[in-house]
C-alpha cells in the first residue's frame, strides 16, 4: 500500500483556508492505501504519466480544504478521482494544441460536474468513465511504465518507488544511500524522458514484459525490503509497503505464469511476511529471531510461500536469485528453532546466490550462516575480508555482525566498540535500541 508524499500533506499557510487535523488524517489514510490505484486510473484515462501524478496531488490539496469544511465524503477515492479528473480537463484546456482531445474528454461531464465547485460528497466510483477497481492492470501498468528501458536502472527504481509506492524523496535517498537532490533529479529526468519518448501507459506485450521483468522484480524487492525492515524512523516494520509489494508480486506472478522468478519473489515475500507478527513486541520493540514465538508465525503464509517456491522450481530452468532467497527463508520457516535450523543448507544456498547475484550483503549473510554452522572464528575471517575491501562503507550491518561474532569469541571490548559503531550508523530507532542493549550487556 502506498504512502502519502510529505509534500502533498504539508500544512497550509496562515493566509490559506483552515485545515483540520481530522481532514489531514483522513486524506493521509486514503492516500496511504489508495495512491497507486488513483494514479494508475488517472494515467490510464489521461494517457499522461506525469500529468496523472500532478492532478492527483492537486486533488489531495483540495481535499484538505474541502474535507475540513464539509467532512470526508462517503466515497473518498471517487471524490479524489473526480476532482483530479477535472484538474486534468483544465490542463488539457490550457493546451491549445489539444482542443479536440479536450472536447472528447469533457463530453461525458454532466452539468453538475462542469466546474470544480461540484458537491464535495459526489464523485462515486460508478459515476466515472473508468473502473477504479481495475487495480491489477492499472498498478502493474504503472510499474511497467516506470520500468521502461528508456530509463536508467536507478531512474526506474526511484520513479516507481515515488509514483507507485508513494515514498518521499528522502525515504528513497535513505534506501539507496544517495543525496536527496540526486533522487529528485532522477525522478524529474525520468518523467521528462517518458514524456519525450511518448511511452504509452499500458501493459506491454508479452515479449516486452519479459524484457522489463528484471527491473520490475527489483523494484518490488526494494519496496518490500523497506517495508520489512525500515531504513529509518521509529517503527521496525512498515507493513503497508510490504503488503503492497506482496500484492503486486501476486498479480505479477499470475500475469506471467510461465516465468519462475515472479513466483520466487512471491515465495520470498510470503515466507518473510509470515514472521511479521512475531518480529515486534507489545510496544513495537524488535524481537530477534532466536527470541521469537514461532507459534505466532503465519502458517497460512508459510504454506503459500512454499507452494509458490514449488511453482518457481517447476519451470525447469533452476531457481534464480529470488528463488534462492526464498529457499533460505523456507529453511527458517520450517525449522522448530534456531538451533534446529539446517544451517549447512543455508550456507550452500548463500554460496549459490553469491555466484549468480554477488553482493557484499550476500557475503555478510553467508558469514552469519557460517557462524551458526561452523562457529564464529571462521565467520569472523569472512567478515574481516569483507571489511578490508571497503564494500559496505557507512552501513551498520557489517559492524553489527562483527560485534556479535567478537562477543561470541570473548573479545568483549572490541565487540562493544563495534556494536556502538553500528548503533551510531543505524537509522532505525528499534534496531538501534537492540544494538545499544547488546553493547550495554557487554560492559
Amino acid at each position: 500500500m502506498a504512502r502519502a508524499d510529505r509534500s502533498a500533506l504539508m500544512p497550509l499557510t496562515d493566509d490559506g483556508p483552515p485545515v483540520t487535523e481530522a481532514a489531514r488524517r483522513a486524506v493521509a489514510a486514503v492516500w496511504r492505501i489508495e495512491s497507486a490505484r488513483v494514479v494508475g486510473a488517472l494515467a490510464r484515462w489521461t494517457g499522461d504519466f506525469a500529468l496523472a501524478e500532478d492532478v492527483a496531488q492537486e486533488a489531495l490539496a483540495e481535499a484538505l480544504v474541502r474535507w475540513s469544511r464539509d467532512g470526508a465524503p462517503a466515497e473518498p477515492v471517487g471524490w479524489l478521482l473526480t476532482t483530479a479528473r477535472r484538474r486534468a480537463v483544465d490542463a488539457f484546456r490550457r493546451r491549445s494544441a489539444l482542443d479536440e482531445r479536450y472536447a472528447l474528454l469533457a463530453g461525458p461531464l454532466g452539468e453538475g460536474e462542469a466546474h470544480a465547485g461540484a458537491a464535495p460528497g459526489g464523485g462515486r466510483p460508478d459515476d466515472l468513465p473508468w473502473d477504479p477497481d481495475r487495480i491489477d492492470d492499472d498498478v502493474l501498468a504503472l510499474v511497467f511504465t516506470a520500468c521502461h528501458p528508456v530509463l536508467s536502472p536507478e531512474a526506474r527504481v526511484a520513479l516507481t518507488l515515488r509514483v507507485v509506492s508513494g515514498l518521499s524523496s528522502e525515504e528513497i535517498a535513505r534506501a539507496f544511500l544517495v543525496p536527496v537532490p540526486t533522487v529528485q533529479a532522477r525522478i524529474t529526468r525520468a518523467k521528462k524522458t517518458i514524456a519525450a519518448a511518448r511511452v504509452p501507459f499500458e501493459l506491454p506485450p508479452a515479449e516486452e514484459r519479459r524484457a522489463r521483468l528484471g527491473a520490475v522484480l527489483s523494484v518490488l524487492y526494494v519496496v518490500f525490503t523497506e517495508g520489512s525492515t525500515a531504513t529509518a524512523g521509529a517503527d521496525l516494520l512498515r507493513p503497508d509497503l510490504a503488503y503492497e509489494a506482496l500484492r503486486l508480486a501476486r498479480t505479477l506472478a499470475a500475469l506471467l505464469p510461465d516465468e519462475g522468478e515472479p513466483y520466487g519473489l512471491l515465495a520470498l515475500f510470503e515466507l518473510t511476511a509470515a514472521r511479521f507478527p512475531a518480529r515486534t513486541g507489545p510496544d513495537g520493540e524488535a524481537v530477534l529471531l532466536e527470541d521469537q514465538d514461532r507459534g505466532r508465525w503465519d502458517r497460512s503464509a508459510i504454506r503459500r510461500g512454499v507452494a509458490a517456491l514449488g511453482r518457481a522450481a517447476s519451470t525447469g530452468r533452476g531457481l534464480g536469485p529470488y528463488g534462492l532467497q526464498a529457499s533460505i527463508a523456507a529453511c527458517h520457516a520450517v525449522a522448530p528453532s534456531v538451533a534446529e535450523t539446517d544451517w549447512e543448507r543455508i550456507v550452500l544456498l548463500y554460496e549459490a546466490l553469491g555466484r549468480i547475484a554477488p553482493s557484499p550483503v550476500v557475503e555478510l549473510n553467508r558469514a552469519v550462516a557460517v557462524a551458526m554452522a561452523s562457529g564464529p572464528a571462521e565467520a569472523l575471517a569472512l567478515v574481516d575480508d569483507l571489511l578490508a575491501t571497503g564494500r559496505l562503507p557507512g552501513s551498520h550491518l557489517l559492524p553489527s555482525v562483527r560485534g556479535e561474532l567478537l562477543s561470541r569469541l570473548g573479545r568483549t571490548a572490541e565487540a562493544r566498540a563495534e556494536l556502538e559503531l553500528a548503533a551510531r550508523r543505524c537509522g532505525n530507532a528499534r534496531e538501534r535500541a537492540v544494538l545499544l542493549r547488546k553493547a550495554a550487556a557487554l560492559g
